[in-house]
């Protein structure tokens, strides 16, 4: 790391600009400002799941997608910087298979629940499915690696299934959504 910071304050945003990565400075509401920054807003959804506990497997997991989430933030926020690969996805989807495979299969919709840790696992997925969002949305004025928009595709399932996994291991067990509640 090669400045350390001193001073929390800089007060050169406080024009409504802020500086990216390579230096050049943008709206800080800009497309890719509101990427990066949702990128960390995900981020602290998972530091807030891991301080509910969760089992050693899964929290070693976690701590894993925090350093990839920081990185692909830094990936954001320096146009033309690389950060996230084809082998972060792969290891994605090789954890996604390895707890969905002990789930039974899915047959109906779920609601966010399950226990506390669970619960704060689907908060986390829905951020990161807004952080894909806001990625895509800032693909169309700027470029961006498809590397990052799929990181946070896969993302979002792993979490998907890891809330399953809390949710049972928890002994809340998952809420089903009843379609065919009786109204009124």
């Amino acid at each position: 790391m090669g400045n350390r910071l001193s001073k929390i304050y800089t007060k050169t945003g406080d024009d409504g600009s802020t500086g990216l990565g390579d230096g050049s400075r943008v709206a800080k509401d800009s497309a890719r400002v509101t990427a990066y920054g949702t990128v960390d807003e995900a981020n602290s959804c998972i530091g807030l799941l891991l301080a509910a506990g969760v089992p050693d497997d899964i929290h070693a997991l976690l701590t894993t997608i925090q350093h990839q989430l920081f990185d692909l933030g830094g990936e954001l926020c320096i146009p033309g910087h690389a950060a996230v690969f084809d082998a972060d996805i792969a290891r994605l989807e090789q954890q996604l298979d390895h707890y969905n495979d002990a789930l039974p299969p899915l047959k109906d919709f779920i609601l966010p629940g399950g226990g506390e840790a669970a619960a704060r696992c689907h908060v986390a997925r829905t951020v990161v499915r807004r952080a894909e969002r806001e990625t895509v949305t800032l693909s169309h004025h700027d470029s961006v690696r498809p590397e990052a928009i799929r990181y946070l595709n896969r993302l979002s399932d792993l979490l998907f299934v890891l809330a399953r996994v809390l949710a049972r291991a928890s002994g809340h067990g998952e809420i089903l959504w009843q379609h065919e509640r009786r109204q009124g």
